[in-house]
């Protein structure tokens, strides 16, 4: 043997580089050769991973037990009503001259005139403005600390998504949920005012009540994210759910009523037509409507009340046939838009800080396993 062909010594744990011995390969990611930023897909994330968490929380709020309970709720709340004030909409209906709408959406604003729970009229407008908060309460206050009881927060942050994917997919399954409820309620609302009154809708009503099921959404969803803020400040499930509900109970139920009081003794209003006593009616009016029910009362007047000139004095049923028959047409639908905007503008921005906060609070909470 030569010592050319003398075979070298061998060192443990070095590869030998002899070309008998190929290079193990490694799976090496993709790099972008144009310089640009890695998009998520290149970054091994799953792209769109909120839906992801979406499609997972939708699912389980679909079966669900709270599920079928708030959609049993809230089915009595539109259809108690309705089915009260059936002989009152039939004379309306009979009233009404031709060539006048509004009574399709009116079934939604109009209730049996003696018969009232809190000085509140029993109509289902009503009746959703009380009810429809418990849908973003109870589908939020346990969405993040229920997950850190069941000690499954960390694991779901572990996997491949982005941390914002998770409260961004747990506020869409959400609202998602809410929408699918309070579509199945207005339908069915709808198919009795067809099918048992027999009041087919115009096609300015069918578009006023698309606009106030939007806004019914967003009036939803900022209690949505008010749950959802409460569920990553406390810990406690029972915790988030006792003051979310709480804060439904001062604000939806006796929210009205506690302002004018204490509004009472701070600034009085009297029946003068002096200056002092039109700022103080201004000053309640505005203070009144820091409440989200009253912007949200407000909006549903109007847009489901084609006769209402002001969102704060709407008339009632009984004015509206009057006015009717007096001016012969009602509002259009943009005319009416321009009285309810700054409140839909309001509500929409009451949901954004709230989802702000929610979203700034638990993107800097720190997750233990």
């Amino acid at each position: 043997m030569t010592a050319d062909s003398t075979p070298l010594p061998s060192t443990p744990g070095v590869v030998d580089p002899s070309p008998e011995a190929p290079a193990p390969e490694v799976a090496r990611r993709p790099r972008r050769t144009d310089g640009a930023i890695p998009s998520r897909r290149e970054r091994s994330v799953p792209h769109a991973g909120w839906m992801v968490v979406a499609g997972k929380e939708f699912a389980d709020h679909l079966l669900s037990a709270r599920f079928f309970v708030l959609l049993a709720i809230l089915g009595l709340a539109g259809g108690i009503p309705i089915f009260l004030a059936t002989e009152q909409i039939r004379n309306l209906a009979s009233q009404l001259p031709p060539g006048i709408s509004g009574l399709f959406v009116g079934l939604f604003i109009i209730g049996p005139s003696d018969v009232s729970i809190f000085n509140i009229d029993v109509t289902v407008q009503s009746f959703i403005t009380l009810a429809a908060p418990l849908l973003g309460l109870a589908f939020a206050f346990d969405a993040i600390n229920g997950e850190r009881a069941q000690g499954t927060l960390p694991r779901l942050l572990s996997q491949p998504i982005h941390r914002d994917d998770v409260i961004n997919g747990k506020f869409a399954a959400g609202l998602a949920i809410i929408a699918f409820v309070l579509a199945v309620v207005v339908l069915v609302i709808s198919a009795f005012g067809i099918l048992r009154l027999g009041i087919a809708p115009t096609a300015s009503e069918v578009l006023r009540l698309i606009i106030w099921y939007a806004v019914t959404i967003l009036y939803v969803g900022l209690w949505l994210s008010f749950g959802l803020l409460l569920s990553i400040l406390f810990r406690r499930a029972s915790t988030s759910a006792l003051v979310g509900f709480g804060v439904w109970l001062v604000v939806a139920v006796f929210g009205q009523f506690l302002v004018r009081f204490v509004l009472a003794f701070l600034v009085p209003v009297t029946n003068q037509l002096t200056t002092d006593n039109l700022q103080a009616v201004q000053t309640q009016t505005f203070i009144l409507r820091l409440l989200p029910t009253t912007l949200y009362n407000e909006v549903s007047r109007v847009l489901l009340n084609p006769t209402a000139t002001y969102a704060a004095t709407p008339p009632t049923i009984g004015q509206n046939v009057q006015v009717s028959q007096q001016i012969g047409s009602v509002l259009s639908i943009d005319q009416s838009f321009i009285i309810i905007w700054p409140q839909i503008a309001t509500l929409l921005a009451i949901m954004v800080v709230m989802f702000a906060i929610a979203y700034v609070r638990f993107m800097r909470q720190e997750v233990r396993a």
